[in-house]
């Protein structure tokens, strides 16, 4: 079995109960969750090996948030301790014509000052065939990001297998200087298999997305438009074999289709249109994407189209679970494909 390993920040989302507001109530609910730890939850959930690697602090929210990852099989062996506390999020559910809102709360996190020479990489590295990160970690900070190139360069020295999330978040990109297209495209060029939405490609490329402005069950799509923007992705990151582009169409808050297409090798996938009803929770959708497509990458590397409805069909089901995690079995997705 293949040893995969995902390194970023880990965080407490903090909600109200059911569509609340911020400012309604007194309770609040909190899940732990994170990009990178909700892929590495997933895949563990799907069967693999799997190692991630962050840094939390030396109290009890540190612990817990590592008791919580380790109770699904992750090996947690690699996360560092330090640093002052976890980072937050702020997480209000949409409603009705209202849509969802999050406030972060990461500066000064233990994450936040994550910085080269903390991680043993070559030692994680030793025992690991995968490695997947994500731009969020490089819209965190200056030292977070020099933290996840080190990561990336070693990997590629060490010939593991890298998978990106562009992972593009606008409200995280703003201490001084920060750049992201220039960091994200940076960051992709190490990268076997690239994850994004059409927003985050558009920011990553600086290419105009293709228009797409509803998306039913029965939509055609514009496959010679897509094929052009798939060579121009290719041109720009030559030395990825595999591209995701995830495809959602917002048509009510509690309503959503959703679709992917995958560029293998110089080949597109086209995968099926899900009309989701009723959204439950769309947190995590793009993580459940990529968590599943490196666990049928590696199971059945000669069927890209079964990858990529493998794919779909997770991230369609996130939709179904409360929380950031999606914890659902391969026997589950494939009763879909």
């Amino acid at each position: 079995m293949k040893s995969i390993v995902t390194f970023g920040e880990i965080l407490m989302r903090w909600s109200k109960n059911g569509a609340r507001r911020f400012s309604q109530g007194y309770d609040w609910e909190g899940h732990f969750g994170g990009s990178e730890a909700n892929v590495a939850v997933s895949l563990a959930t799907l069967g693999n090996k799997v190692g991630y690697v962050s840094r939390v602090p030396q109290n009890e929210v540190g612990n817990a948030c590592l008791r919580e990852l380790a109770s699904y099989g992750i090996d947690v062996s690699g996360v560092v301790r330090g640093g002052e506390r976890l980072g937050s999020y702020y997480f209000e559910a949409a409603s009705g014509q209202r849509r969802s809102k999050v406030i972060y709360d990461r500066d000064g996190s233990s994450f936040y000052s994550s910085a080269p020479g903390m991680f043993p990489w070559k030692d994680i590295f030793s025992r690991t065939d995968i490695f997947h990160c994500s731009g969020i970690t490089c819209a965190v900070s200056p030292s977070a990001t020099a933290a996840t190139f080190e990561a990336v360069k070693t990997a590629k020295e060490m010939g593991l297998r890298i998978t990106c999330d562009i992972n593009f978040r606008k409200n995280l990109w703003k201490y001084e200087g920060a750049d992201a297209h220039g960091t994200l495209h940076d960051l992709m060029q190490y990268s076997d298999f690239i994850f994004g939405d059409q927003d985050e490609w558009e920011v990553a490329t600086a290419m105009p997305q293709i228009p797409m402005t509803h998306m039913e069950a029965d939509t055609v799509l514009d496959m010679e438009a897509y094929g052009r923007y798939f060579e121009e992705m290719h041109r720009q990151f030559p030395n990825c074999g595999a591209m995701m582009l995830g495809l959602r169409n917002q048509i009510t808050t509690n309503r959503h289709t959703l679709t992917a297409l995958l560029w293998h090798h110089g080949t597109i996938y086209q995968g099926k249109i899900y009309d989701i009803y009723p959204i439950v929770d769309p947190v995590g959708v793009g993580d459940a994407f990529v968590a599943a497509y490196i666990h049928a990458a590696e199971k059945w590397p000669e069927n890209p189209q079964l990858c990529l409805d493998f794919s779909i069909a997770a991230a369609q089901l996130k939709n179904s679970i409360v929380g950031d995690f999606n914890l659902v079995t391969e026997e589950e997705i494939l009763s879909f494909c």
